[in-house]
């Protein structure tokens, strides 16, 4: 049968998609286009703001208005939340944010039998398994995602995930490392540990275990392959997971550190669990122990009751911190959140413009970073072609653009040459030589 799969959100839902296409060829099935005709269309959902949910119902109705007779099938945290939301649009398969494996197995009932609608969803707060997915990364990709966590449980005011997830399920760190050996062997060259929270890895196991363990023991397992680390809570950075992860030749400098705000009152109405000292702690850890980390962030700006004088706190906390990028994102309402019910709602127009001065501040932050790496010599993981220049990132994760021929999945180093827009230009010697090994090489 021909399957389109059409998925929306974050890495996580990312690589859940990705094991569903893995999967689907290997019952024989083809995957195309989901703009082309299929006898069967996947919307793999988000549901993290309001917003998502209005794209994942606009996609859902595109596919059913576009193929009235195909199989329309539903998964993902939208169709976890609001089950009865999404079967009124006339999908045919309702699952939730777990058991793809069966989802799959229902789908081919469906396009065997036709039958009725079905709607299967879990309670995911009643969760406690892990659920295995094959690692690996799309077609033609050089890096490879490995979820190794699942589930979150810090029920921050605005986020309505920890219903949509469950609670904190971790891979154990035997099965993370054998995983991680065998996308080495296929040949990627560069792998992301992934997971809703991957800070809370290892809670659930209750061996003594964390994330730090996880990461030594992934960087052991496949010493070829360059290791990234997904969205991390401040918490995680202590002096001695800096101490640890600086000691591992093969894990990328790259730290994303949720902010959210840099204002305290700010972060305790959004229940976050630090406040701005304990972050910056975080920060000024991380660029003590690593001679030039990517530290970077996410932002919302205009959540309720942020007031004018808080915002200007949260740009100089910013400026503080010095971030290599940002994510900014006015505050959207959630249904379903106490932030949505909160007093103290900040105009649409005024969390737009808070929005697009952080935007600019944090374009200035990433100029000024990248012009720092003009002149050196890095190491760069080459990943597609893109209007006549191969493009990569370093282990820190600028992106760099150079010429060359048949690039893809190459890990070479590169001369950096200059800045245009948010990426670095370099040029790679004539007699590129060996592969570059360690990923922290830097020659200046």
């Amino acid at each position: 049968m021909d399957i389109a799969i059409y998925t929306l959100g974050c890495k996580v839902n990312q690589y859940e998609a990705q094991a569903m296409e893995r999967e689907l060829l290997r019952r024989g099935h083809t995957l195309t286009g989901f703009d082309g005709p299929a006898d069967a269309y996947i919307i793999n959902t988000c549901t993290v703001t309001a917003v998502s949910d209005k794209k994942c119902r606009n996609i859902i109705r595109r596919a059913r208005k576009s193929a009235p007779e195909a199989v329309v099938a539903v998964c993902g945290c939208y169709a976890q939340t609001d089950p009865d939301a999404v079967a009124a649009l006339g999908v045919d398969l309702v699952s939730g944010s777990a058991g793809r494996m069966a989802f799959l197995d229902r789908l081919e009932e469906l396009l065997n039998t036709k039958g009725g609608q079905v709607i299967t969803v879990d309670k995911a707060l009643a969760r406690r398994d892990f659920e295995r997915l094959p690692a690996g990364g799309a077609a033609g990709r050089t890096r490879a995602m490995l979820k190794v966590e699942d589930g979150c449980v810090n029920f921050c005011a605005y986020c309505i995930i920890p219903y949509a997830r469950g609670p904190v399920r971790s891979l154990p760190l035997a099965e993370a490392a054998e995983q991680a050996r065998r996308l080495a062997g296929t040949g990627y060259r560069e792998v992301v540990l992934t997971g809703i929270e991957i800070s809370s890895w290892g809670q659930d196991l209750k061996n003594g275990q964390s994330l730090i363990d996880l990461v030594e023991a992934v960087c052991a397992a496949a010493p070829g392959l360059r290791v990234r680390l997904g969205s991390l809570e401040p918490r995680t950075i202590t002096e001695d997971f800096c101490r640890r992860t600086a000691a591992l030749p093969n894990l990328c400098p790259h730290f994303h550190l949720s902010l959210q705000s840099g204002c305290d009152a700010t972060l305790a109405r959004m229940n976050r669990k630090y406040d701005t000292a304990r972050y910056y702690e975080s920060v000024r850890l991380l660029k003590g122990h690593f001679p030039d980390p990517g530290v970077t962030t996410d932002l919302i700006t205009g959540f309720p009751g942020e007031t004018k004088e808080e915002f200007s706190q949260t740009l100089d906390f910013i400026r503080k911190c010095a971030f290599t990028a940002m994510h900014v994102f006015p505050y959207s309402r959630r249904p379903g959140t106490p932030a949505d019910t909160m007093p103290g709602q900040v105009p649409r127009e005024e969390k737009e413009h808070r929005a697009r001065r952080a935007i600019a501040l944090a374009a200035e932050m990433e100029r000024n970073w990248l012009n720092t790496q003009i002149g050196r010599i890095l190491p760069v993981l080459f990943e597609e072609e893109k209007d006549g220049l191969w493009q990569g990132h370093t282990p820190n994760y600028a992106l760099v653009r150079a010429q060359g021929k048949d690039l893809h999945n190459r890990l070479l180093h590169v001369q950096i040459t200059g800045v245009e827009g948010g990426a670095l230009l370099g040029t790679i010697p004539a007699e590129p030589g060996q592969p570059c090994a360690p990923t922290r090489t830097v020659i200046k």
